[in-house]
């Protein structure tokens, strides 16, 4: 009782406040209250819902009342007879309460003053007069009226007992005010002001700190003596807990120091939740021990569990480390250890799924069934390490979300672009300011389960500094042969990992750590053809672009031909993404024609894409002639998918040396050198003049300069533009070629076959040469997308010149013969 907040609170019909505190002071003496006891109450009331209290007769409160019907009472009140019924709701929340929310007694109130705040607010003075018994609700809008019963106190004797029951009462009060600092002197004038036994305990009882199902049983209550009695049990257990307060303030005020102070603080929050029923940190401790014992988790790590919280119980609460240790002890209670989600093990569905998501991909797509026909007829099985490799746009990531959902798992994933701290994969110590777990655990904390997919997006991105290696550190993850015991930094005991199903993207096989590659199934994922492209966009793009621009299918509508001629025109891609942006800039232009009332075409052509997508139209290279000596078409791949490349070569006179241009790395340069030995050691053998090899210089230039190129694929190309150049021997036409090269003169396989070989098809050509070795390569590709084309297997560099060189001579041969005798002149 007589707290600050219950002394000078105002009565809210929205909430408890803390304003007037003067206003308790009575108003009315005992014959007053004698007068009021015999004036007739109306029949019928307006009644006034309140919260979180209960009004009692003789007291007077501030009412601020904020809701429509209650300001409609009081202003039709206000400008009658000014008496209302006030009865206390049962629960606070209800925003408009009936007559099944309300306490039954309630109390009859006059107003007495109506204000008007400066926040807007009405604010009304209330006198409570007498209690009544709530009846039959008469009206309901717009607002509640009721008929009411008069309650009156059973009438007693007021004896010896009663009055010593009444002296107790008001000693007790004021014994809890002198012992309470803060509580003003006023209160203890108002109580010594007092001379009604009635309004004394009316009086205490309204300022009692209770739950209003108290104070309105102290209400409820016909018998004045039961009501002090009640109403004295609860000062005295308040006047226990503020002499126990004081008990405590006085062992502790002597020498105290900061740690003191802390102890001497917590102390009376403990005394004053136990006093109040509320949990301790003694029991909090011991709930956690209690969640703990129910948890599905090693003997290790139970035992780990229970010392960290009997360390916690030696801590002072007012620590730091107490907080930090109730942090650790919850992160443990909150892993999923043991928890596991159900695997759906019907391989038929989870194809369905995967055909649904993603078109295409059939080696990924036979991986993952695989994998699931495993663990059907075993029952258990460690998780595999797979690692999507393959262009951007491919669908790497996607898939993971899509393998998720079809094995019945929850999806999480883990971008690693850019990642150079260590403590990112296995935590921080907890013992540095601002630790945390790892982003392992974080996510399996996330996933509530231990055995998610978890998706390691970007392996091959990852950098490494002063702070760590974090690829370094994956390589415990990432290892099923040690990922059972995974340590992180920050929780200190082992956590498996076996179970987690972890899918890793790259786009560069070459930047990933050789163990860390050694340790991971590499899936390739090579780019679509432009008929998969077409596919695509016509059974996910086209409709995911549709809806995400508000247009219907009735709005756009994308032919095959249309689709194709904006992959061929305007992206330069393995993947999709290209093709989608340019999909959603038609979608837009669409929707901007809809909204505007202005006529468009839903059925777009082919001369409507280019005047949306406009001139900015991608030159691919297309097969021209084999007209010039020197001049031959190769193949290339990059990550934006396969291209043919031109090799151009020529001859002046000089001292025997070769010019390399067009932006080239040093593998391709040395293919290079390979070429020139090789036709210079087989020079006899083509019938060229072994002296020309000393008399000229050799210029070799590959187109589009400005782009980048490396790789040895290029190498029996440059073969043979030395060949023809010398030889002045045509190359058989439209024949585009790849392969290594070596000194011995053999021909070795490279990769990227399956677009190269499409991006020769679009560029016109009917012939390819490459080596034996990529004839399984040939074989994977879908027979539709290679047909009409003739291919052709080598394994030495004389087969590709026999395949390559025709016997017809160029329309304008040089005279090598005078060109070598001029070179000499030159020289000499």
């Amino acid at each position: 009782m007589f707290d600050p907040k219950q002394v000078n609170f105002i009565i809210n019909d929205e909430h408890a406040d803390a304003e007037n505190g003067g206003d308790f002071i009575p108003l009315f003496s005992k014959q007053e209250e004698d007068e009021i006891n015999k004036e007739k109450l109306p029949e019928e009331l307006p009644i006034l819902p309140i919260r979180n209290t209960v009004l009692f007769p003789g007291v007077v409160f501030p009412i601020t009342v904020g809701r429509d019907k209650s300001i409609k009472l009081i202003k039709e009140a206000n400008k009658g007879n000014k008496i209302i019924g006030v009865c206390a709701q049962k629960d606070s929340s209800v925003e408009d309460p009936g007559a099944e929310d309300l306490y039954p007694v309630g109390t009859m109130a006059v107003i007495m003053k109506v204000l008007r705040m400066p926040d807007g607010n009405t604010t009304l003075i209330i006198q409570g007069r007498r209690k009544f018994q709530l009846g039959a609700i008469t009206q309901v809008e717009p607002y509640l009226r009721a008929k009411i019963t008069p309650l009156d106190d059973i009438k007693i004797k007021e004896d010896k007992g009663f009055r010593a029951l009444m002296d107790t009462l008001k000693e007790t009060a004021l014994q809890i005010i002198e012992l309470s600092p803060n509580i003003p002197s006023e209160a203890a004038t108002a109580i010594r002001n007092i001379d009604s036994n009635r309004f004394l305990v009316n009086f205490a009882a309204s300022n009692l700190n209770v739950d209003i199902k108290d104070k309105q049983e102290i209400l409820n209550s016909d018998s004045l003596k039961q009501r002090a009695e009640l109403v004295l049990e609860h000062l005295t257990r308040e006047l226990q807990m503020v002499e126990l307060k004081d008990q405590i303030q006085n062992k502790v005020r002597t020498d105290i120091d900061k740690q003191q102070k802390e102890y001497f603080l917590q102390q009376q929050i403990r005394a004053i939740q136990e006093e109040l029923g509320q949990e301790s940190p003694d029991k909090e401790i011991q709930s956690l021990r209690d969640k703990g014992n129910e948890k599905i988790w090693s003997k290790e790590v139970h035992e780990h569990f229970n010392r960290e919280l009997d360390r916690i119980l030696r801590i002072n609460p007012a620590s730091p480390d107490y907080s930090v240790g109730l942090n650790y002890v919850q992160l443990l209670l909150d892993l999923p250890w043991g928890d596991y989600s159900l695997d759906s093990f019907d391989v038929a569905h989870a194809a369905k799924i995967l055909d649904e998501d993603h078109f295409g991909l059939e080696k990924v797509k036979k991986r993952i069934l695989e994998y699931l026909a495993v663990i059907k007829l075993k029952g258990d099985m460690k998780s595999p390490i797979i690692c999507l490799y393959g262009p951007p746009g491919v669908g790497k990531t996607s898939l993971g979300r899509s393998i998720a959902r079809a094995i019945g798992r929850k999806y999480v994933r883990m971008s690693l672009g850019g990642l150079h701290d260590e403590s990112e994969i296995r935590g921080h110590r907890k013992t540095y300011i601002g630790a945390m777990p790892g982003r392992i655990i974080q996510n399996l904390k996330k996933a509530g389960t231990s055995n998610p997919v978890f998706v390691l997006d970007e392996v091959d991105k990852m950098g490494r500094d002063f702070r760590g290696d974090p690829s370094s550190a994956l390589l415990e993850v990432l290892d099923p042969e040690q990922n059972t015991h995974f340590y992180d930094n920050y929780i200190e005991v082992d956590y498996d990992l076996s179970k987690v199903m972890f899918i890793a993207t790259a786009n560069n096989l070459d930047s990933i750590q050789p163990a860390l590659l050694d340790r991971m199934e590499v899936i390739e994922i090579a780019g679509y053809t432009v008929e998969e492209k077409i596919q695509i966009a016509k059974k996910y793009l086209v409709p995911k672009q549709r809806e995400a621009h508000g247009l219907k299918a009735s709005d756009l509508k994308l032919g095959d031909k249309v689709i194709e001629a904006i992959v061929d025109q305007y992206t330069l891609e393995s993947g999709v993404r290209g093709l989608e942006k340019r999909i959603a800039t038609i979608a837009r232009y669409l929707a901007r024609k809809k909204v505007s009332g202005e006529a468009y075409k839903a059925s777009l052509s082919i001369a409507d894409i280019q005047l949306i997508l406009g001139s900015e139209k991608i030159e691919r290279e297309q097969y021209e002639d084999n007209d010039h000596a020197g001049v031959v078409t190769g193949l290339a791949w990059s990550q934006s998918g396969g291209s043919v490349l031109f090799v151009e070569s020529a001859i002046t006179a000089g001292k025997g040396n070769l010019v390399l241009t067009g932006q080239l790395g040093d593998v391709m340069k040395e293919s290079a050198t390979l070429a020139r030995t090789f036709i210079k050691s087989k020079a006899h053998i083509l019938g060229i003049d072994s002296s020309l090899f000393d008399a000229v210089d050799i210029h070799i230039h590959f187109p589009a300069g400005a782009i980048p190129k490396d790789g040895p694929s290029a190498g029996v190309t440059i073969l043979t533009a030395l060949a023809s150049l010398f030889t002045q021997r045509k190359v058989r036409a439209k024949l585009a070629m790849t392969g290594e090269i070596t000194l011995r003169g053999k021909v070795l396989p490279v990769g990227g076959i399956k677009e190269k070989i499409l991006a020769a098809k679009r560029a016109g050509i009917t012939d390819v040469l490459l080596c034996e070795g990529n004839r399984k390569d040939i074989e994977d590709i879908n027979p539709d997308y290679v047909r009409d084309m003739r291919f052709h297997y080598v394994k030495n560099m004389e087969e590709v010149l026999d395949i390559a060189l025709t016997k017809e001579q160029v329309s304008l041969p040089i005279d090598l013969a005078s060109f070598i005798k001029k070179a000499v002149e030159t020289k000499s």
